[in-house]
Parts: structure tokens; C-alpha cells; sequence
């Protein structure tokens, strides 16, 4: 499933479910950086209890953003993780729980998609680093400028997968980052910590999932717990819905298209590799003191409400005269199953069901027009009913050929409109159009990259006319530069042979014409459509994949060794007679080995990550698997536009040889390597003030080598086993840092312990419905919001939770203030700025400040209007001010000043470097961040320009 089409689809069509983040920013004052408190209330009006981190959703931007330069070193990766996760737990601010976790072995099935992502992704760079050097080498053969190439390594994301030296150092990074935080966030006192590394095996997501699964099933359990889990994968809605819980949330940063990127030559804005100039950079500022600022802002986060997409399903699903009682949670499951059919991670989408054409709304009708038949739901807690499957199936199949023909027109009326706009902007565009400083620009453009400003006209006119008179051959129509030379980029005649149309990838399926079926079996299986046992053997491994991803969700992994052995999915019509197809797994299996998967996974490019007889496996012509690892494979566009659409052609991994040509290597592997290759479990952490903490130190004070039953009474409810790790963080010892810039934790408080999860029979169902004594939250939406199109206009998320929040103003001291260190205007100094009348003011202009009063005055209104002023009230009048004596207006601050904090707390932050105050983050780098310590500061690498800290 695309995450960026079904986000799309779901915001459109159930827009009310989104929600603008209100984030609180850390303030500075005198030079120094105040970190965010996070122990205060949520400036979202919401107050959350469990925040489930995805980290791989963190990991990947960070260590190689498409927005922005890439961190220069891994160690800079690593603080660009603990600042990224910083700022989502100032967001959500969780009060009882902290759940990290990283992906570990994934399931056969997933690990399909893993081998043709990271194969791609080799692939990809190598081209990418070969195109790079073919531009680099022409545009310097030109004379053109270009920066020094940078002599450094090439960053391969395919290191972040479980075994590689990278996952195991992030590991190490994350629990020297969680004891830090426990020592000094007042935001983490009361807060139990899990992190579930890489080690682990499972998705993260789905650890996550199964968290929830087995502490819901657990008597102590607090129904209306509130979560919150931060991802952006699609089917994190689907996993949010599936646990029942009637409070979930996702936090997800907002998704915005065709975001600027930088170019990998010259590291400038608006152009792309293969469209680089060579010119030089333009002077950002008068002294160029903004040469190192980015042109993108910080991304903005959302919050995804499921209890309203709970809403706007029941409203949707409801159906009237059923023939079995009406069950929204039931419905809301068959719904999540239905979503599968337009893709997920572990099958590929039925041909006739895409996303962008309504999909998903088809199936929700022919269900509702078919359940009336079937006698019941199509699933019970992750077990489906292949008998009423097959009768949504079918009735899809009888409309699949008007579908691929409706298509085909659709596609053909967006060729002839593109056609025709292209044809009217040829029309309309000038058939010469002046170069160089004539170059016309839009208004407010001039200062845009590419634009040629002259810094002098009369200079320019003047060479101009030189060199017109210097060289005649040139022609009268051809534009110059400021330095009087000819213009690249001067006028332009309008060709008359311009294409009018791309080249479409051939298509020889031809789905819109009759005979389709046999085309489809024949290009994509090699096999003959009349080959009826080879397209039910085809149809019997989709149907156990839809059983499997179900039972997935719900459930847990039902088989580690199950997976889809197809590229290509079969069509609705075939699944006639799967009532009778089986649906069990294997029970017992077991996951891969961090190594054996990487080896499962990796391209040889990437054998790197390796030990280097494991990598001779990849690489040898006589190697047993060489197979495994082509060095070049096609991809098959499958009616798509781009290569990323299309279908890797990879040949499936044969486990079993696999396996075989391991046990040769194995003696090979040293003792690190050993450790690398093993599967581990979760850890706990709690700080000093967690009820907690002085159990915990008590089973390492007795040395107890069994298992501890979790007293849930301590710990919010949680419930499952303890075990004592072999390297606890423990108190009063000291925590080295792994990152060097990093300084070492000599006070530590903090501790930690092995945790396991409550266990379960193979064969215990985690039933799917709503725990007794939830409650339901109070319904969100209004008549108004059922409509679609919100009265025309566009539609706006709300901010924050409270639908009835006030807008934040200033008042008069705050404009009074903003009047000292915010000159506007020219030559009007600092103070510039006409006061308030004097009517306004009873008494003295200026009063004395009383004792214990904050000496900083307050610059902003806090959300709460009750919170705007602390201490002694004022001495003037909350009154408007007057236009006639030329005073400013009171104007409301809607968006940029809901991030700002209340009136500053003189006594807050007295002990910033004590043992018991949150530490000053040092801003020794133009905003750069450091991190909290105590005791002496720690030095922060040189400045590179590189890398965005703020």
C-alpha cells in the first residue's frame, strides 16, 4: 500500500481525523538555551500516557534527509536522533510509558520486500554516484564552478537493517540517551522506559502491537489508556485500529510533496544533478552570514485521531436490516481486511483495485451490498471466513473488465489534456524572450537562485554596447551577462518541432482489451491461462497471505518461514472455490538470525556489512548462492510511469540453500560477530523517583538469577517478567558515552533491567473487541463535518485538541516590549516605536520591580488566558489601543505565538549545572544543540556548514 495514496485518500475523505501539533519551542535568554519543560500540561490540550516510538521512522531521516545535507559522520547521526525524538516527546509528552522500538529479524514474508528495497536502493546509488560524476566532469570541462568534491564514503542506508555494526552502536547510543534523560528531563521523572533494539526480533511496529496485545490482555490493565504512536507507515492506522483501544493516536510528520531538495553538485536549491549549471552561489546576506541557513523549514507534525475515523466508519459501515445483530467493531475489522487488497508489505495489490481509482469505497459498497447475503462478518480477531471472501471477490470479478476499461479512458483524457495544455502554454509563450539582466522577472523573483541581477545597469549597458560594437557576428537577439558576456541562458527561438507528447513504456498486457487474462498469465507467469492448476496454486498462496497479514495484525506472526512466492498477484475473478483452501501455518517456527537475514537481504554491493567469508558467498563465481546476488535485474513497470513503481524481477531466496552454504561459514565468525548474531529482548529503565527503582536495585543487590514477576502496582499495571542484564545501567556508576562530543553521565541515577512481555500458549486467541469498562470519548463530530468538501473552501485541521480554543493575543506589555527589541521601520533605533497613550497608564510609566518578581519581562500570553500574568497584577489597564495617537492595533497572533511558553519562573531553572536542575543546552555553533550533562561542559565538534541543528 503507498503510504503517500492512502494518506491522501483517508485525509480527503476523512478529513476531521487530522490535527495540527501545537509545539512549544525551548526559549533563550541571555545566550542561553532553556530547554522545554515537558512536566507541564500538553500545550495540545490532551494528556497522553504511552508514547510508542517506530524508530526506523526516525532513524532513516536522520541519517540521510532528503531535505537537507546529510550529517557528515555517524556520530552526528546519532545526535540528530536524540534531537528528533526530544522534540516528539515535548510534543506528545507521555506520563507513564516510553516504548522504543527498532525493526529486528522481520518475518520471511516481509523480508521479500526488505531484499527488493535494499537491492533497488544499491542499485539506485551506484547509478546516481556514476551520473554525478558524468555531470561533475562535463560542467568543469566547460569552465563551470563547482565545490571541491568532498572526499568521504559513501553513506549506504542499507546498514540500517539488524546485524550490521551501525544497529549495534545505535543500540549503545539509545540506552546512554535514555539514562541521560531519566538523570535530567523533569518531563522523564515519573516515566518506565522499554527499548526494544534491533537485536529483538520483529517489525517495530508490530512489537509494538504486541505490547499492547498482551498487557490488554493482562487483569491490570487500564482500558482507557491513553496512546500515542509516532510513525508514518499506513498501516500503523490499520494496527491502531485493530487493537480496539478506544484511545489512539498517530503522530506522523506532515507529509508535503515535492519538497526542495539540494543539488548533489553544487548543494544549491532548485535544480537536480543532471540539471546543474555550474554557476556559482549566490551571496545569502549582505556579509553572506546566511551562506550555511536552508531554505526549508522545520516540518510541522499532525496527530491522527482514530477514535474519529471510528466515528466517521460507523456512520459509514451502519447498515440497516441485517439479518445478525450490528457489531461497529466488527465491521470496523472487516474494513481494515478489505484495505489489503490495494497492497501491503507482505502482497502485491490485485491488478483491477488501485487506490487513486476508489477502491476502497468499492469494496466498502459491494460489501454492504453483499453481507446481506453472506450471514455474517468476513473476520473474528484475525481468523477469516473464506466462504464470505469468496462472495466479495467474485462480485468484484464481474466488474473488473469495465474497471481496466474505464481506466484506459481515464488515462487516455489525462494524455490529451496534458497534450492540450502544453500545446497552450507553446501558444502563449513569446517566441523570443530576453536574457541575461533583461530577463524578466516575476515581481518579488529577483533575488531567486538563477536570477542575474546587475549590481551596476550603467556598467552593463555600457559593455553591452561594446561588445555589440567589438563583435558583429554576434546576433542583435543574443542576451549578456553583467560582465557584458553572452547570456547561457539568453533568448531562446520557440522550436516548432517540440514533442507534444512523453513516450509512454509499452504496454503488452493491454488490460482494456478483451483476452486480458491470457495476456496477464503469459507476460508476467510465463504460463498458459488455460493452465487452471497453476492459477489455483496462485489464487491458494494469495488467499494464505490474506489469512497470514490478518493473523499478523491481530495475532502475532503466525509462521516466521511463510511468504508469497509470486511477483504478480491474481485476479478477483480467480478466487472462486478458496472455501475450501487451508489456512493453517507451521507451528513452531523460528525467525532468521540477524547475519542469515542480512545475507537474505543485501545486494553484494552492500557485503561490506558482513564478515568477510560471508561476503565471499555473495561475490564468488563458485559460490553455491551466487545466484542469489545478480548484479543487474529488471524491472518491470506493471502499467506504471517510474522505475520506483515498478516490480523488482529478483529471484526468491531458497532458505534451505541458504542455510546450507551458512554452516560452512560459520566457524568463521568472531566472538563480536557472534554477539551481533544473536537474538536478544527487550530492556526497561526507570530514574530514581519511578517506584520502581528500589525494586529493581534490590534483585541486583541479591544477585536473583530467575525470573521477577513486574509488580503492576508499581508500574502503572504493566505486567511481565523480569531478568537481570549483563550490562545494566546501573546507579552511582558511571555511564561512558558512546558519541564523542557526547560527555560521560558521572552522576547516574538511572537503572535498567531485562524485560519480557507476558507469555501465551501458541494457540491463545487475543480476542478483538473493546476491554469492559473503556469508555468511549465524546463524540468529535458535527453534522457540518460529514461533508466533504467543507462548503467549498479547503480544508483546515484544527490546532490542537479543544475545538473551542481561544486564538491567542498580545497585550499592551507585550507590544510595548516587542516595541524595544523588535525596531521596525528605518532610522527609528531600538526604541523607535510610538508607546501607548498615557491614558492608558494609571500612576508611573515604569514601576519598580517587587521582590520575587521575574526581572524578564514577559514577552508573550501563555495559551491559558488565566495563566497571563503571574505575581502581582499590573498597574495599567488590559484597554485597546487608541488609532488616533498613532498607537499600534491589537493584533491576533493565531499560528506563530501558540509555541511559546507562560511568563518566566525566576526560581525554575536556579540550579541549571546542579545534580537536580535540567542542564543548559550550549549553543557554542550559531544554534547548534548539545546535550544536557552535568558537571563540567563538554566541547562540540568544529563547525562544518554541513548540517542543520536547529
Amino acid at each position: 500500500m503507498g503510504v503517500p495514496a492512502f494518506f491522501r485518500w483517508l485525509s480527503r475523505k476523512y478529513p476531521s481525523i487530522i490535527v495540527n501539533c501545537v509545539e512549544e519551542k525551548p526559549k533563550e535568554c541571555n545566550g542561553v538555551k532553556i530547554p522545554v519543560d515537558a512536566s507541564k500540561p500538553n500545550p495540545n490540550d490532551v494528556e497522553f500516557d504511552n508514547l510508542y516510538l517506530d524508530m526506523n521512522g526516525i532513524i532513516h531521516p536522520c541519517t540521510h534527509p532528503e531535505d537537507k545535507p546529510a550529517p557528515k559522520n555517524e556520530d552526528e547521526m546519532m545526535v540528530a536522533i536524540f534531537e528528533y525524538i526530544d522534540r516528539l516527546f515535548n510534543i506528545v509528552r507521555p506520563r507513564r510509558l516510553l516504548y522504543m522500538a527498532i525493526d529486528g529479524v522481520a518475518p520471511r514474508a516481509k523480508m521479500n520486500q526488505q531484499r527488493s528495497r535494499r537491492f533497488r536502493a544499491s542499485k539506485e546509488g551506484m547509478e546516481a554516484a556514476v551520473e554525478k560524476q558524468r555531470v561533475r566532469e562535463e560542467i568543469l570541462a566547460k569552465g563551470g564552478f563547482l565545490p571541491p568534491e568532498e572526499i568521504k564514503e559513501r553513506f549506504d542506508s542499507n546498514c540500517i537493517t539488524p546485524g550490521t555494526e551501525f544497529m549495534d552502536n545505535l543500540a549503545k547510543c539509545l540506552r546512554y540517551y535514555i539514562a541521560d534523560r531519566l538523570n535530567n528531563d523533569p518531563g522523564w521523572k515519573n516515566l518506565t522506559v522499554i527499548l526494544s533494539d534491533a537485536s529483538a526480533p520483529g517489525e517495530g511496529e508490530h512489537k509494538i502491537m504486541d505490547y499492547i496485545r498482551r498487557q490488554r490482555a493482562q487483569p491490570n490493565h487500564d482500558p482507557n489508556t491513553h496512546h500515542c504512536l509516532c510513525g508514518a507507515d499506513a498501516d500503523l492506522i490499520m494496527l491502531g485500529l485493530a487493537t480496539h483501544e478506544p484511545n489512539f493516536t498517530i503522530i506522523r510528520e506532515e507529509f508535503k510533496p515535492n519538497k526542495p531538495k539540494p543539488c548533489g553538485l553544487c548543494n544549491q536549491f532548485g535544480h537536480e544533478v543532471k540539471d546543474c549549471e555550474g554557476l556559482p552561489r549566490e551571496k545569502k546576506g549582505k556579509h553572506d552570514e546566511l551562506a550555511d541557513s536552508l531554505p526549508c523549514a522545520e516540518g510541522e507534525f499532525i496527530f491522527l485521531r482514530l477514535n474519529v475515523l471510528r466515528e466517521y466508519l460507523e456512520r459509514e459501515l451502519t447498515m440497516a436490516s441485517l439479518p445478525f445483530t450490528f457489531d461497529v467493531e466488527r465491521s470496523i475489522d472487516d474494513w481494515v481486511f478489505m484495505c489489503f487488497f490495494v497492497g501491503n508489505d507482505f502482497l502485491p495489490h490485485l491488478p483491477s483495485l488501485e487506490i487513486r481509482e476508489g477502491a476502497i469505497d468499492r469494496l466498502v459498497n459491494i460489501y454492504k451490498n453483499v453481507v446481506h447475503k453472506t450471514g455474517g462478518y468476513l473476520t473474528e480477531s484475525g481468523y477469516v471466513n473464506l466462504q464470505r471472501v469468496q462472495m466479495i471477490m467474485l462480485a468484484v470479478g464481474e466488474v473488473e473488465d469495465s474497471i481496466f476499461k474505464k481506466r484506459k479512458d481515464d488515462e487516455d483524457s489525462f494524455r490529451r489534456r496534458q497534450k492540450e495544455k502544453r500545446k497552450r502554454m507553446k501558444r502563449d509563450q513569446p517566441a523570443f524572450s530576453p536574457g541575461g539582466i533583461l530577463t524578466p522577472h516575476a515581481l518579488g523573483s529577483r533575488n531567486s537562485p538563477g536570477s542575474q541581477v546587475a549590481s551596476n545597469l550603467r556598467q552593463a549597458a555600457y559593455e553591452m554596447r561594446m561588445q555589440n560594437n567589438s563583435s558583429p557576428s554576434v546576433s542583435p537577439n543574443t542576451s549578456f551577462t553583467s560582465d557584458g558576456s553572452p547570456s547561457p541562458i539568453g533568448g531562446i527561438k520557440r522550436k516548432a518541432e517540440d514533442s507534444d507528447s512523453e513516450p509512454e513504456p509499452e504496454d503488452n498486457v493491454r488490460l482494456w482489451e478483451a483476452g486480458w487474462k491470457q495476456r496477464y498469465y503469459k507476460n508476467k507467469f510465463d504460463v498458459d491461462a488455460a493452465d487452471e492448476k497453476f492459477r489455483r496454486k496462485v489464487v491458494q498462496s494469495y488467499v494464505e497471505g490474506l489469512c497470514w497479514v490478518l493473523r499478523y495484525y491481530y495475532q502475532g506472526c503466525a509462521s516466521w518461514k511463510w511468504y508469497y512466492p509470486f511477483h504478480y498477484a491474481p485476479f478477483a475473478s480467480d478466487f472462486e472455490g478458496i472455501a475450501d483452501m487451508p489456512s493453517d501455518f507451521e507451528k513452531g517456527t523460528k525467525p532468521f538470525k540477524p547475519l542469515e537475514q542480512l545475507m537474505g537481504v543485501f545486494p553484494a554491493a552492500s557485503g561490506n556489512f558482513l564478515p568477510p567469508s560471508w561476503r565471499k558467498l555473495m561475490s564468488d563465481p563458485d559460490s553455491s548462492i551466487i545466484d542469489f546476488y545478480p548484479e543487474d535485474f529488471a524491472i518491470d513497470l506493471n502499467g506504471k510511469k517510474y522505475a520506483w513503481q515498478g516490480v523488482a524481477l529478483l529471484p526468491f531466496v531458497d532458505e534451505r540453500r541458504l542455510r546450507a552454504a551458512l554452516e560452512e561459514v560459520y566457524p568463521d565468525l568472531t566472538p563480536e560477530e557472534t554477539k551481533r548474531n544473536s537474538l536478544g529482548g527487550d530492556v526497561l529503565f526507570v530514574g530514581k523517583h519511578h517506584p520502581l527503582h528500589d525494586f529493581i536495585l534490590e534483585l541486583y543487590q541479591t544477585g536473583s538469577t530467575e525470573l521477577v514477576d513486574v509488580p503492576p502496582e508499581l508500574c502503572h499495571g504493566i505486567q511481565g517478567k523480569f531478568s537481570l542484564d549483563e550490562e545494566a545501567v546501573l546507579p552511582d556508576q558511571i555511564v561512558c558515552s558512546p558519541v564523542p562530543m557526547l560527555r560521560d553521565l558521572t552522576q547516574n541515577t538511572a537503572i535498567s533491567i531485562n524485560f519480557k512481555d507476558p507469555q501465551f500458549a501458541e494457540d491463545y486467541i487475543f480476542k478483538a473487541v473493546m476491554l469492559p469498562g473503556a469508555r468511549k470519548p465524546a463524540p468529535v463530530l458535527k453534522p457540518s463535518d460529514w461533508e466533504k468538501s467543507s462548503n467549498g473552501r479547503q480544508w483546515k485541521p484544527q490546532l490542537g485538541f479543544n475545538r473551542d480554543r481561544r486564538p491567542v493575543h498580545l497585550d499592551q506589555a507585550a507590544f510595548r516590549t516587542l516595541g524595544h527589541v523588535m525596531p521596525r521601520g528605518s532610522g527609528a533605533g531600538v526604541y523607535g516605536n510610538p508607546a501607548p497613550p498615557p491614558a492608558t497608564y494609571q500612576g508611573n510609566l515604569y514601576r519598580p520591580l517587587l521582590r520575587g518578581q521575574a526581572q524578564i519581562p514577559k514577552l508573550m500570553s501563555n495559551m491559558r488566558p488565566q495563566d497571563s500574568w503571574r505575581g502581582p497584577p499590573p498597574l495599567f489597564q488590559q484597554q485597546r489601543f487608541d488609532r488616533g495617537v498613532g498607537a499600534e492595533p491589537l493584533l491576533p497572533w493565531n499560528r506563530m505565538l501558540q509555541t511559546q511558553n507562560a511568563a518566566f519562573q525566576p526560581n525554575q531553572y536556579q540550579m541549571l549545572a546542579g545534580p537536580g536542575g535540567y542542564p543548559p543546552r550550549r549553543d557554542d555553533r550559531g544554534g547548534r544543540q548539545g546535550y544536557p550533562r552535568e558537571g563540567r561542559k563538554y566541547p562540540l565538534p568544529p563547525p562544518s556548514g554541513r548540517y542543520s541543528w536547529n
